[in-house]
């Protein structure tokens, strides 16, 4: 086919969203996010290893999607190994990788310690470095494949408490862009979703109904975003309808982060022209 012809040709779009067949790593698939991107890969035909720390809700996401259930330690290379050898031996190669896993610690800096920092940055960059050098190498060797992480509104604005968090967030986008053009000549794609607010389980049991009233009336689209919301674009990411995307980090934060921060101001009446 020319390139006259491929520029002409329309492409079965639908068919570019499905994953029919291709086998999928899910790191933190037990709940909010996770379970819900679970649901959106499964759907699109995809077979899914479920990978959580904690084993049970490995084993529930795993039977409701007829899934895999693999329980792991996401910062642990070890671990991190076995669940990559785990996938392969379960689907013959990895089509792709999609990483829920990140917990924000909120507290101002100086109250922030050593182990605190050190653990928010292993929960937030070291796996998915892991994820990359170990699931990458595969996919690299395998022809190629997808990552779609998850990153954070907290990795390009400032927010309250959220220094520590905020850092490894960006350190995170920064792993996203730099190893997505290392890694794209190898038809290996890494891209990431950088959310706003989200009523995750973890954020709905931290905020009060009054707290998520107010974040919505700083959100143009006037709500937080659901887990599901985001997992549709993760789902997105993760098909072939995101086939010229590499190291791209995309916003859905309902218009949040196109607002300018600036002070009430009260204009004086416009002067009335004369003749």
């Amino acid at each position: 086919m020319t390139t006259s012809d491929q520029r002409n040709t329309v492409p079965d779009y639908l068919s570019l969203l499905r994953l029919d067949g291709r086998g999928f790593v899910l790191l933190g698939a037990g709940q909010g996010i996770g379970e819900q991107t679970a649901h959106a890969l499964a759907q699109a035909g995809a077979r899914v290893l479920c990978v959580d720390k904690d084993a049970q809700l490995a084993r529930n996401i795993a039977e409701a999607v007829g899934g895999i259930a693999c329980a792991a330690d996401a910062t642990s290379r070890a671990d991190m190994q076995r669940v990559f050898d785990t996938a392969r031996e379960h689907f013959g190669r990895i089509h792709g990788v999609v990483d829920i896993i990140g917990v924000a610690g909120i507290k101002p800096l100086a109250a922030v310690d050593d182990t605190s920092w050190d653990q928010q940055f292993d929960i937030v960059v070291r796996h998915a470095y892991l994820a990359i050098q170990i699931g990458g190498e595969m996919m690299k060797a395998d022809g190629g494949g997808t990552f779609a992480f998850v990153g954070s509104l907290a990795g390009d604005r400032a927010i309250p408490n959220e220094v520590a968090y905020a850092a490894s967030k960006a350190a995170l986008h920064h792993l996203v862009r730099s190893a997505g053009a290392e890694y794209a000549p190898h038809n290996v794609r890494i891209n990431a979703v950088s959310p706003g607010f989200v009523r995750t389980p973890r954020l709905n049991q931290r905020l009060s109904e009054e707290t998520w009233t107010a974040v919505g009336k700083a959100i143009p689209i006037g709500r937080a975003a659901t887990p599901a919301e985001i997992a549709g674009h993760l789902l997105f990411l993760a098909s072939d309808l995101s086939a010229h995307m590499a190291g791209e980090i995309v916003t859905v934060d309902g218009g949040l982060s196109v607002l300018a921060a600036i002070p009430r101001i009260t204009f004086a009446p416009s002067a009335t022209p004369t003749p």
